[in-house]
């Protein structure tokens, strides 16, 4: 008889926002096991990693891991850096906002592609979005596919064939509103999420991230239950 594999299943990037919350569900609606990887790297509040506790307790990962990998005084950004004022609005077609984290999903998924060779897992799930999104370089699908083909050539049970590992971005092509109504369908608990870049005991409702959330519900025809009603 040949021996029983450990099931194999998914890591998912849990940042504790609508978009990674939203993935979460996605993942655990499947029959596989799920993980969830939270990254501490520097950002100027913490307050979503309450958020991504609450969901990983929420669904009942296998394991969530709340990472501190403290880069800020290397990755200058006005998510990393107080003195910075945070945009309130994107920055344009085609400009990068001061909210850009340098490389910030590359080391990531980095470190998500560590995890998941060593665990045994087959796909890392991020919650990337090229549409209704900020502007960064690292949220679109060339840069996905890139990290694919470098986790083949870049660890061991890549370069032995044993096991490809995949990215998937399943809000990749989902504008906010889409993401709100799906999310609605796969139950998604929107209160325990959290997408203010400015932390605080409410969302500030200025910065972009709040904006984008904002308009997705709206859009959406979705009260949000972070957002006091008037």
């Amino acid at each position: 008889m040949s021996p029983v594999r450990p099931p194999r299943g998914r890591l998912v990037l849990l940042s504790g926002g609508m978009d990674s919350g939203t993935c979460l569900a996605w993942a655990s609606s499947r029959d596989r096991p799920v993980h969830a990887l939270t990254v501490l790297y520097g950002q100027r509040h913490a307050r979503e990693v309450r958020s991504a506790r609450a969901l990983a307790r929420r669904y009942r990962v296998v394991r969530h891991v709340v990472l501190r990998l403290p880069l800020a005084g290397l990755l200058p950004s006005s998510l990393t850096d107080r003195r910075r004022a945070l945009p309130s609005r994107a920055a344009g077609r085609g400009r990068i906002p001061s909210t850009y984290v340098p490389a910030r999903n590359t080391i990531l998924l980095s470190v998500a592609l560590a995890y998941a060779e060593t665990h045994r897992l087959d796909s890392v799930v991020i919650g990337a979005n090229a549409i209704d999104y900020s502007g960064y370089p690292d949220c679109r699908p060339a840069f996905l596919r890139a990290f694919e083909r470098l986790a083949r050539v870049a660890t061991k049970a890549g370069v032995a064939g044993r096991r490809r590992l995949r990215v998937e971005a399943p809000l990749l092509h989902k504008s906010k509103a889409d993401i709100v109504r799906w999310g609605e369908r796969l139950g998604v608990p929107w209160r325990l999420t959290w997408s203010c870049y400015a932390g605080g005991r409410i969302p500030c409702g200025r910065c972009d991230s709040c904006r984008l959330r904002a308009r997705g519900f709206r859009e959406a025809g979705v009260r949000d239950p972070l957002v006091p009603t008037p």
